[in-house]
């Protein structure tokens, strides 16, 4: 399968939607600033941080460039990030390993704007690595918390990765996800689309065998593409807790 994910355009957006100033992510005042924040608030917002014993060890599915992931390490003693693009975890990495990464971002034609990105605390606890959300090591099993935000509607086919949620994430575990259901055929077949029209009914159904829903928000984003063009999302977060069978 081609990954759309290998571009340093799309490198430079990443790096700024993850780690980004808000004022270089939404420089119009009057813009959707509740679209700002949005990897470390899949994590913020949705994980249950009242559950007596916050160590043990997290999966983020997804990482992308690693900004969820850095925020997870406050709560987890181990912290894996996944991800399909080998550019994205590149960057990551490198944030671990020099500290900080510059990087450029698009502000209109062939002009970029300059941005640096600090390596964020406790980033020895986490671990990058390039993999297939549906394809995932048999030996991965037992996570305190399993996340995954926008990866579901960009997966070829997210019930692959529905059957393995069961084994990913322990009993009394927690399993947080986002997704806009932004059902494109370039990534997911038609016929694999979950819901199609009622995503959220359908994500429930496949889930609840397993787990329990205990949360569900609406978490808006903000994607730059230049500092005149936006993406504006609203994902659904839900909390999920892993019961007994």
């Amino acid at each position: 399968m081609t990954n759309s994910y290998e571009s340093s355009k799309l490198l430079g957006e990443y790096l700024l939607f993850h780690y980004g100033k808000d004022h270089e992510l939404m420089p119009w005042k009057d813009g959707p600033v509740n679209g700002l924040r949005f990897p470390d608030r899949t994590v913020t917002e949705l994980m249950d941080r009242s559950a007596p014993n916050q160590t043990g060890k997290a999966l983020d599915l997804g990482c992308a460039v690693g900004a969820s992931s850095f925020v997870l390490a406050n709560f987890f003693d181990r912290v894996t990030g996944l991800d399909f693009s080998e550019s994205f975890i590149e960057a990551a990495n490198e944030i671990k390993r020099q500290g900080f990464l510059e990087y450029k971002y698009l502000e209109e034609g062939d002009m970029f704007g300059q941005g640096t990105v600090r390596c964020p605390e406790h980033s020895d606890k986490v671990s990058f690595v390039v993999g297939d959300a549906c394809d995932l090591p048999n030996e991965w099993r037992g996570f305190d918390l399993v996340h995954a935000a926008n990866l579901i509607c960009r997966l070829p086919d997210p019930h692959v990765l529905f059957s393995r949620l069961p084994d990913l994430v322990k009993v009394g575990g927690q399993l947080l996800l986002a997704t806009p259901f932004t059902w494109l055929e370039e990534f997911t077949p038609k016929d694999k689309w979950v819901g199609n029209g009622n995503s959220a009914q359908a994500l429930g159904e496949a889930l609840s065998p397993h787990f329990k829903l205990e949360k569900s928000v609406d978490l808006p984003f903000v994607i730059r593409e230049h500092r005149r063009k936006f993406q504006f999302s609203v994902s659904l977060g839900t909390r999920w807790r892993r019961v007994k069978e």
